[in-house]
């Protein structure tokens, strides 16, 4: 059984809601939910090879009969729509999107994505995202993304790198700390934690748009992101934004 979602307040298109003792935007630990298998297949990829993705994925996930299920489609917003109608048809309402790391360097895209996505799916589904670096949740929660997962915590203390609420820090060239990988990894799920405590707070408080221009300067792709949201999907965000 899905377990359920709800809508509590709304800042810009971010949402600050209840996945049942889960205050989101969160975490969302894929051990506690039955995910879907799918059929995963690169970003910048053929159509046809696209189709055959989100067809095999919509299969395997009817026949799991699971709790989440990952949006596939590539590069094409159209087949991830597809995916995610027919998916929410079979009864599952937590997404995760494919490609994410992807879709980081890629802003405009990225921006189409989550919009249309937003746009075309029931209120009750949550969208959760993949290796999203901490600098970046509080724009994708502005967009409007229910959670994250945390593996580019585990990703990074692997690679000897600390992560922090704005940049990330190779230790072995800034020997800030020295800690071994379990002290590392636990390091980096706190500041995944702190940044999303911190995502719900200026919700809460309907000042999420203020942090997120402070982290605007943080990367390149941070700053499109935000320029391309403001340009072209000024009615996305008023649709949502609170009136005072």
């Amino acid at each position: 059984m899905n377990k359920k979602f709800e809508i509590k307040a709304h800042d810009g298109a971010g949402r600050l809601g209840k996945l049942e003792n889960i205050e989101t935007p969160n975490i969302i630990n894929a051990n506690l939910f039955k995910v879907a298998n799918d059929e995963g297949v690169a970003y910048n990829i053929e159509k046809e090879i696209a189709t055959w993705s989100v067809n095999r994925t919509v299969k395997k996930a009817k026949d799991f009969n699971g709790e989440i299920a990952i949006l596939q489609g590539s590069k094409y917003i159209d087949l991830r729509i597809k995916c995610l109608k027919e998916l929410e048809e079979i009864g599952y309402s937590g997404f995760i999107i494919a490609n994410g790391d992807e879709l980081l360097l890629r802003p405009r895209e990225l921006v189409d994505l989550i919009t249309n996505l937003r746009e075309n799916m029931k209120p009750g589904s949550y969208l959760i995202f993949p290796m999203a670096e901490c600098s970046f949740i509080p724009i994708l929660s502005y967009l409007g993304i229910d959670g994250f997962l945390d593996d580019i915590g585990e990703y990074y203390s692997y690679l000897n790198v600390m992560m922090t609420a704005t940049k990330n820090y190779d230790l072995d060239v800034y020997e800030i700390y020295k800690m071994n990988q379990e002290e590392l990894l636990n390091c980096n799920k706190s500041t995944i934690d702190f940044v999303l405590r911190e995502v719900r707070e200026h919700m809460k408080n309907g000042t999420l748009r203020n942090l997120v221009e402070e982290r605007a300067a943080t990367s390149p792709q941070n700053m499109s992101l935000l320029k391309i949201l403001d340009k072209d999907y000024q009615d996305y965000l008023q649709k949502y934004t609170q009136l005072y």
